[in-house]
């Protein structure tokens, strides 16, 4: 403002070179090319319209340069089954960035179970190679004491497959024992003013009751389960089915159990402002193609591929971890314990549409309900009772 417009000769080459983006001499070019580009049509705007002043120059975030050095304080994150397919798919997204800030570091515990620790070891190696400009350094154990202590985030990713011939119940019990155990060790060591527990190991929902059933000083509304999978899965459906992008829906519900009871919904859904079930025109798919899609998604998922969905559990995770970290004002689904709105027992973790504010979440409340819809929000209410009470010595 005080000196008059920018010219192209005050910018010499020199000064363009950005650091980090030197790695291959045609990367260097492309982004020279760019920011000369870019300096001319500043230079060109600036002649035109006069002196270019601070309140008309764009931002920068300082994260949003390569290996820049943020002042936030690092927050400390564990995830357990680090060294399984799902753990292995979300921790380089994690150390990124991309669950919580581009500028908030971070300190990784990776907990396995004893018989894993190589595969561990060869994990954490991975990380280090990466040289994750955020990542403060890196805890592998498979000491729970060690896994938790201090954690501000806890996603409980490991548990029990289950195996041939091996009943649900059975399942149930295995793993109530496995989530028991961690819940009383996140009580006793992890940061009980900030910690998040998200779980995604199966039964999650019932997983998510004992581990909080077994941490009493730490309050259940800090525990969740993931049933984001579910609703992304029925995203997708939904815009392959109109030719739209996920982008272009909003409002797709998943109420109840992560399993084959859940009720994916449709029934307040939009699409770019028009409700999905008019712009869809078929109410025959919703109900005997896209709810047992979904549904039934992740056995689909085994036969297809031989293993179950580790990607996109990883992906699931981060965005619910995400929106609960940062807040959003979209309806996204998760498995919390329930205070009885919509008629569930209070205590069961039951899947609802939420939103989230300063890392608290509100269940959205007054929806209408009509008879098909409560029909099967109440047939995965019933199964998430009886994994309740199967479990039931546990809490």
């Amino acid at each position: 403002a005080m000196r008059g417009p920018i010219t192209m000769g005050e910018f010499p080459a020199s000064t363009l070179f950005v650091s980090g983006l030197a790695a291959s001499p045609s990367r260097w070019y492309t982004s020279r090319s760019r920011t000369m580009q870019s300096l001319r049509r500043l230079a060109a705007a600036s002649a035109m319209r006069g002196p270019v002043t601070a309140a008309a120059a764009p931002v920068v975030p300082r994260a949003a340069l390569s290996g820049a050095v943020s002042k936030k304080e690092p927050v400390r994150v564990a995830v357990t089954g680090a060294a399984g397919n799902i753990g292995y798919a979300i921790l380089f997204r994690i150390a990124s960035g991309a669950m919580l800030g581009a500028d908030q570091p971070v300190i990784l515990h990776l907990v396995e179970v004893p018989q894993a620790e190589k595969a561990l070891e060869g994990v954490k190696m991975e990380i280090d190679d990466c040289a994750f400009p955020l990542v403060q350094d890196i805890v592998a154990t498979s000491d729970l004491n060690k896994g938790f202590d201090s954690v501000d985030y806890a996603l409980l990713i490991g548990a029990k497959p289950r195996g041939p011939g091996m009943e649900r119940n059975d399942l149930l019990r295995d793993n109530a024992n496995i989530f028991a155990q961690q819940g009383k060790i996140l009580n006793s060591c992890a940061n009980r003013d900030t910690i998040r527990v998200t779980v995604v190991g199966n039964p999650a929902n019932t997983n998510a009751l004992i581990a909080s059933a077994n941490a009493p000083d730490i309050p259940a509304s800090r525990f969740s389960a993931m049933t984001r999978l579910d609703q992304n899965r029925a995203l997708a459906q939904v815009a392959l089915k109109t030719g739209t992008t996920v982008n272009d829906l909003d409002k797709v519900i998943i109420w109840g159990n992560h399993s084959a009871t859940q009720y994916p919904d449709l029934s307040h859904a939009t699409i770019k402002g028009q409700p999905a079930k008019q712009v869809i025109g078929d109410d025959k798919w919703v109900t005997d193609d896209f709810i047992p899609t979904v549904q039934k998604r992740g056995a689909a998922i085994i036969a297809a591929r031989g293993a179950s969905s580790a990607a996109s559990a990883a992906s699931a995770c981060i965005d619910h971890t995400r929106d609960w970290a940062l807040g959003t004002d979209k309806w996204v689904s998760v498995a919390v314990p329930s205070d009885g709105s919509y008629g569930i027992d209070e205590g069961v973790f039951y899947s609802y549409p939420v939103t989230y504010k300063n890392g608290q979440y509100n269940i959205v409340q007054g929806l209408s309900v009509d008879s098909f819809s409560q029909e099967l929000m109440e047939k995965t209410h019933k199964e998430l009772l009886e994994e309740r009470d199967a479990v039931a010595s546990l809490m």
